[in-house]
């Protein structure tokens, strides 16, 4: 019998959630993060899961990931070409997975350890390494055919396919891996189809983020994202985000602070009420980077070389709460999902809308957030 309004709960969007040590110990196995997602199970539909882990390829930490999706011999053919031709490959092999029922249909999964060969870095035309590393993702993904480049960092890996979030972690074996730094997201698409390249998290070199929620603003923000030479053909809004942060962190060298205040701008009639120094600056963010402001409802977890950032929009249309326990940052949809992995959680809260959760991992010249 059809359920009416009001007999099924309908839940608000996608699951997302964070677990990070702030001492960058490699204390976090991949199973906590599995455990953590998989108590939002119905947030998510089974049309997309993922997992994004920092710190689990100690032994290669110093080369770059890829891991490559293919859809047939041809285009793994053809991706190994290019990268043996620009890189130095120090490892190869398939991602150890296992037989999962609800999983179906994967593509041929990846994984290189390379590094690019020096004579392709020409410093005199500012091609540095992450530039050169970011231009050949877009090169397979946008040149070779059944090819997609879903990961890229150091020392770090996504994991990602279409099914529950609980059921990929199993696939992936994510058991098997230790880091001090983890993403999940279950997917609930509204606006885009179920494929395995559009599965969150969304990675570009050491960035990855998950996403809750809906980006309004997304043509404006893919135009700008393209003109600058990023590649938006994943089908997805999320995919942008990434972007954005990519060219206002590694590019344009902005703090996460900074960044918040350009892609969740406060209101005008708050930066009216603000200190006169204070007030100037965010004038200029928003003038100067107004098509990056994103708006729609959002949640989002960014993770990056040395910490991660969670952020809501700013009228707080998606649900996220943070907790901590010694150590150890939580983050997540719903309480429920933090309580799951850490019971005797010590502080728990829930952040205002525009107002970022930022964990760097601790320097001596550094405080904890």
């Amino acid at each position: 019998m059809l359920k009416k309004e009001g007999e099924i709960r309908i839940p608000s969007g996608c699951a997302i959630c964070g677990i990070i040590d702030r001492l960058g110990r490699r204390s976090i196995n991949g199973q906590a993060a599995v455990d953590s997602i998989r108590v939002m199970h119905d947030r998510s539909n089974g049309l997309g899961g993922g997992f994004a882990g920092y710190g689990i390829y100690p032994e290669y930490a110093d080369y770059y990931a890829f891991h490559i999706f293919y859809d047939d011999m041809k285009a793994k053919e053809a991706a190994e070409r290019y990268l043996d031709r620009h890189f130095e490959i120090a490892s190869m092999g398939i991602i150890p997975t296992r037989s999962v029922p609800s999983i179906t249909d994967p593509p041929i999964i990846m994984r290189y350890f390379v590094n690019p060969l020096l004579t392709h870095l020409d410093t005199s035309d500012n091609i540095d390494e992450k530039m050169f590393v970011a231009d050949s993702v877009f090169h397979i993904n946008t040149n070779i055919d059944g090819a997609y480049v879903f990961s890229s960092g150091k020392n770090m890996g996504v994991f990602k396919a279409v099914g529950y979030p609980e059921d990929v972690g199993e696939f992936y074996r994510l058991d098997l891996y230790d880091g001090w730094c983890w993403t999940a997201h279950g997917r609930y698409p509204t606006n885009t189809p179920g494929w395995w390249g559009g599965a969150h998290p969304f990675a570009l070199l050491d960035y990855s983020v998950v996403h809750n929620g809906e980006i309004s603003s997304y043509d404006t923000n893919r135009r700008y994202a393209e003109m600058l030479g990023y590649k938006c053909s994943l089908l997805t809004d999320t995919e942008v985000i990434t972007y954005i942060i990519d060219y206002l962190n590694r590019v344009q060298g902005f703090d996460f602070e900074d960044i918040a205040k350009i892609i969740a701008a406060p209101f005008w009639f708050e930066i009216d009420e603000m200190p006169e120094e204070e007030a100037r600056r965010c004038k200029t963010l928003r003038n100067m980077y107004s098509s990056l402001l994103i708006t729609g409802p959002f949640s989002i977890i960014c993770g990056f070389t040395d910490g991660l950032m969670a952020l809501n929009d700013r009228l707080k249309l998606r649900s996220m709460v943070a907790g901590e326990k010694d150590d150890i940052v939580y983050i997540a949809s719903e309480e429920a999902a933090i309580r799951e992995v850490c019971p005797d959680i010590d502080n728990i809260w829930a952040p205002k809308g525009g107002e970022p959760i930022i964990v760097r991992i601790e320097r001596e010249d550094q405080q904890k957030f």
